[in-house]
């Protein structure tokens, strides 16, 4: 991988973490349009998603700050429960991280028909947004776990993490600024999971990548993932989702005929 292709790479992850437009799409698009060759290099794949991570903190280290405050006071508040409802979104991408991780990762080859199907399938999700009028309805169990499932789904290329967990979320009637928080949030689980995981299961050893890709790629997949988080939560909190539609549909069309 050059530093170009790790500059490019680390760029698009960063926006499309967080906007919805599925950051495993637009990955597959480009290492089919850029001709990259090891797309599947695990290393720089993690490099890139844990520098999301720490975008997110950064952006909602308050909110970290005042949860981890009130979780070691160990008593069951709201805050507590927050946490809870964070965990158990987590269940459904879990269990299928587990069982189905070989079978998600064999999805991933390049396939731009499949990807640009998805993306439409993530146009009609956020279409579906300007359907649901303002709501001031909390994060139960219930729903949490509805959007868990929904975050399972983003593990095909094509599916936005975010676009669909958001849109689920107002679907079932939750409160715009919750539901983009709390789908923001729950994003650390699992990314901090699948890298410890891939660390404890000593996937790591077989990689080899140099270590300025590796540098570019994280700079810059956290300077654009904060940039993007700070606008997503804007843009959703104004109900703009709609012009996301509007470019998945014209982006997942683009991949079906290059395909």
């Amino acid at each position: 991988m050059t530093e170009l292709q790790a500059l490019l790479l680390g760029i698009i992850q960063g926006l499309t973490e967080f906007l919805p437009v599925s950051s495993s799409g637009h990955l597959e698009i480009a290492h089919a349009f850029l001709g990259i060759k090891d797309e599947n290099n695990l290393l720089f794949v993690l490099t890139v998603h844990v520098a999301t991570v720490l975008s997110t903190i950064l952006v909602f280290r308050k909110d970290i700050a005042s949860l981890c405050k009130e979780l070691f006071a160990f008593q069951w508040n709201d805050s507590t429960k927050y946490i809870a409802t964070l965990l158990f979104s987590s269940i459904p991408i879990l269990i299928v991280g587990l069982l189905f991780r070989d079978n998600i990762e064999a999805i991933f080859t390049g396939n731009l028909f499949f990807v640009g199907c998805m993306l439409l399938v993530t146009s009609g999700l956020l279409a579906l947004t300007q359907f649901v009028k303002k709501s001031e309805g909390k994060i139960t169990f219930g729903k949490a776990l509805i959007i868990g499932v929904a975050q399972t789904l983003a593990t095909l290329p094509g599916i936005s993490r975010s676009g669909a967990t958001i849109a689920t979320g107002l679907l079932l009637k939750g409160k715009k600024e919750d539901v983009a928080r709390f789908s923001f949030l729950m994003v650390l689980i699992p990314i901090l999971g699948a890298a410890f995981l891939d660390i404890v299961t000593g996937e790591l050893k077989s990689t080899n990548v140099d270590l300025l890709p590796l540098f570019i790629g994280f700079i810059t997949a956290f300077i654009s993932g904060w940039l993007a988080c700070s606008w997503m939560i804007k843009i959703v909190k104004r109900g703009k989702l709609i012009y996301f539609a509007i470019y998945c549909a014209l982006i997942g069309l683009i991949a079906i005929f290059a395909a």
